[in-house]
């Protein structure tokens, strides 16, 4: 399996990484890609990815950080340079629903993302929440540049995935498919093709059923796959082997 979005520089995962590490393993994680959401969280990603050969990272801003963390696509190129395993560009992209930061100034700091995307070939980490008219419409602004699109954590409508499926886009599955409410969602993602499936936990939140409340981690994910495997109609196996493939052709081809 592969966590293909985690925070391992929030607590209380930071403190207790080694352990946080081995559970991982012991599910049968073999790789993590922690994720960037602003200056100061980049220089941890960077620590931690040094710390176990299967940790990743990604360089990025998050919306609700993009009024205070200023960031040019020049700027990301040439962080993307300071470590091979820095292999995502992200998160980026739209939450309309907080507004912590400017629209004008989200949309500005996703484009900027989107044109690094496009000119190292690194896939794009793509948060949207309350803004899917607006996502879709950004992103298919570059339709024809190819960019290599990841909605983490996606709760969005079927009409909003069948949009960008156009687009080649992944899709990643988190463990609020094991919610008792997430109906919509469940069907959603049982109309996406298995080809552009990814999980992720984004631990530490978001904890699935039946660690729902606590404080989530990497080795949750288990139950997530379990989930996904049954709204599939597939065994946990193929889930696992499909969406471990998945990954490594978006980040790895």
């Amino acid at each position: 399996m592969i966590d293909s979005h985690c925070h391992l520089d929030h607590e209380p995962l930071l403190s207790d990484l080694p352990n946080v590490i081995q559970r991982s393993k012991d599910v049968g994680i073999e790789k993590l890609l922690t994720i960037s959401t602003s200056f100061e969280s980049f220089s941890r990603v960077k620590e931690l990815i040094n710390r176990d050969e299967m940790i990743y990272g990604t360089i990025g801003v998050h919306p609700h950080e993009s009024a205070t963390n200023i960031i040019t696509s020049k700027e990301i190129i040439e962080k993307l340079k300071e470590n091979s395993k820095i292999i995502g560009i992200g998160e980026t992209g739209l939450d309309f629903y907080y507004n912590n930061s400017d629209k004008d100034k989200q949309i500005v700091s996703f484009k900027e993302h989107i044109e690094a995307s496009i000119k190292t070939n690194i896939p794009l980490i793509v948060h949207s929440r309350d803004a899917e008219k607006e996502t879709f419409e950004i992103l298919n602004e570059y339709k024809n540049d190819k960019v290599k699109i990841l909605m983490h954590c996606f709760t969005g409508s079927k009409e909003f995935s069948e949009k960008l499926l156009e687009l080649n886009s992944y899709f990643s599955a988190s463990g609020i498919i094991t919610f008792k409410n997430s109906l919509n969602l469940q069907e959603t993602f049982k109309s996406i093709p298995m080809e552009n499936i990814l999980i992720e936990t984004d631990s530490p939140f978001l904890a699935p059923v039946p660690k729902r409340g606590k404080k989530n981690e990497p080795s949750f994910i288990d139950f997530t796959a379990a989930k996904l495997a049954e709204i599939k109609n597939i065994s946990k196996q193929q889930l696992i082997k499909k969406t471990t493939d998945n990954f490594n052709k978006l980040f790895f081809n």
